[in-house]
């Protein structure tokens, strides 16, 4: 299984558009000891021929146009880009859904609750179903194992599962219409199995980490993990207000209940952290927040990196 990191960025990527931190301003500079990033985006492939993204970044358009492997390859249109598996419905993993609008034939896979704030509450995404069989709209179960396919049910050589992180559905969303969804819908991880036995656990937004995520990771070949924010009071101290990284359904990286420590015993997979967010220290190589990543075995994920499992 061939995994490309086309994006590795939290919403608003490095540097953030509107954001002056001490992170963004030496990236403008040309002073930052590390590298600029687009928003979260994974792009997967069983057999080189065709693709699955993992989620639709704000940045997808730009991201494919720097992935020849994406291009089309024959034919006045034509994408690479078969199948698309979605996580939750925040903006930085749908928006770019709607740069695929252009009447190419793609299956997204998603639980019934994603499906129906998409398609049901939001009139935009009805530009997905403009002809018959654009987009073929497939649900997922929580906790069983398919095979992905095609519009056309050919099988792409992966399988995946999906499990509940949490029960935060995005801000967007009404209160009423967030009362009538099952709320272990809202926010999952998956782990995708290859035809040769390769796994992988994807899981950019992580509330919590608990004894039965450890042992859904004991047998992963590589992890691709929540790594937004370095502590928990990280805006606060950044913006001197906003939210904590637990009240916006991210585990930090960093403290007693943070990632280092909770999967330090995880000796199997290779760890990477992904969707990091601007204000996150851990992004200076010269830190010691870098250091301690790295001494304690993680990676952190650029874009342009391409793995194999």
């Amino acid at each position: 299984m061939r995994i490309e990191i086309l994006g590795s960025a939290a919403g608003g990527g490095f540097p953030q558009w509107n954001c002056n931190c001490r992170n963004c301003h030496a990236l403008r500079a040309g002073t930052f000891p590390g590298k600029p990033r687009t928003q979260t985006q994974i792009a997967v492939s069983g057999d080189d021929h065709s693709w699955l993204l993992l989620n639709a970044s704000p940045d997808l358009r730009l991201q494919i146009e720097g992935a020849p492997f994406l291009h089309p390859r024959e034919g006045r249109r034509d994408s690479p880009i078969t199948t698309v598996l979605l996580t939750s419905a925040d903006i930085d993993q749908i928006a770019g859904l709607l740069s695929l609008r252009e009447l190419q034939a793609i299956r997204v896979y998603c639980t019934p609750s994603i499906r129906r704030i998409l398609q049901d509450d939001n009139s935009m995404f009805g530009m997905l179903n403009r002809v018959p069989r654009q987009v073929v709209w497939s649900e997922v179960d929580l906790e069983r194992q398919i095979s992905l396919c095609t519009v056309d049910e050919s099988d792409i050589g992966i399988s995946c599962s999906v499990f509940s992180l949490g029960s935060r559905y995005p801000a967007y969303v009404s209160r009423p219409r967030a009362a009538e969804l099952p709320s272990n819908e809202s926010l999952l991880g998956a782990i995708l199995h290859s035809s040769t036995g390769g796994r992988v656990a994807y899981m950019p937004a992580v509330p919590a980490i608990d004894d039965s995520l450890l042992r859904r990771l004991e047998d992963i070949d590589l992890l691709l993990f929540d790594g937004t924010f370095w502590s928990d009071d990280e805006l606060i101290e950044v913006q001197g207000s906003g939210a904590r990284a637990r009240e916006m359904g991210h585990v930090s990286v960093s403290g007693a209940e943070g990632s280092l420590r909770r999967l330090a015993e995880l000796r199997r997979p290779r760890k990477v952290f992904v969707h990091v967010n601007n204000t996150n220290p851990m992004l200076d190589e010269s830190g010691p927040q870098y250091a301690e990543v790295r001494a304690a075995g993680w990676e952190i994920a650029e874009d342009g990196w391409s793995l194999r499992v």
